[in-house]
């Protein structure tokens, strides 16, 4: 994956957190993931990709973090089902945003959310998923991204 394709993704994800004001997003250095068995935090919302790019992105944080998240927003309701629509919502955004830099041809399916860690989550073996390490109010998440070229 070219850095520049990277380099659309901090900005998505950086633009997402700067909506909330105060803190800056941290975004620590990507780094490569031979597709062996990704970390997943408390959370994880993962959109497939398909069309002319074909892979997955995901987006996986700690309940800390979708907290404070919940609390910029000003929700008070920290019920199961809001940590779960809210790490699918923020997979949903990172992806449409990255459609409108990609084109038509970057098909999104809806998101797939799950707490805790799955039994797999399925990468493509022929491909390394690129994992982008976050921080914000001192609580950690990361975005993965994983697309054929």
């Amino acid at each position: 994956m070219k850095e520049q394709k990277l380099q659309i993704f901090l900005s998505i994800i950086s633009n997402y957190f700067n909506q909330f004001g105060g803190e800056e997003l941290v975004a620590d250095t990507p780094y490569l993931l031979e597709n062996k068995q990704p970390k997943v935090h408390d959370y994880t919302g993962v959109i497939g990709i398909s069309g002319g790019q074909k892979g997955v992105v995901y987006f996986s944080a700690t309940r800390q973090l979708l907290s404070s998240i919940l609390d910029s927003m000003g929700e008070a309701d920290k019920s199961e089902e809001n940590y779960i629509d809210l790490a699918g919502e923020v997979a949903n955004t990172i992806s449409g945003n990255a459609r409108k830099e990609f084109g038509s041809e970057f098909h999104i399916s809806v998101p797939f959310v799950f707490k805790g860690a799955p039994q797999s989550i399925v990468l493509p073996n022929d491909e390394r998923s690129f994992i982008i390490p976050i921080t914000w109010h001192s609580q950690v998440g990361e975005i993965v991204v994983c697309l054929q070229d």
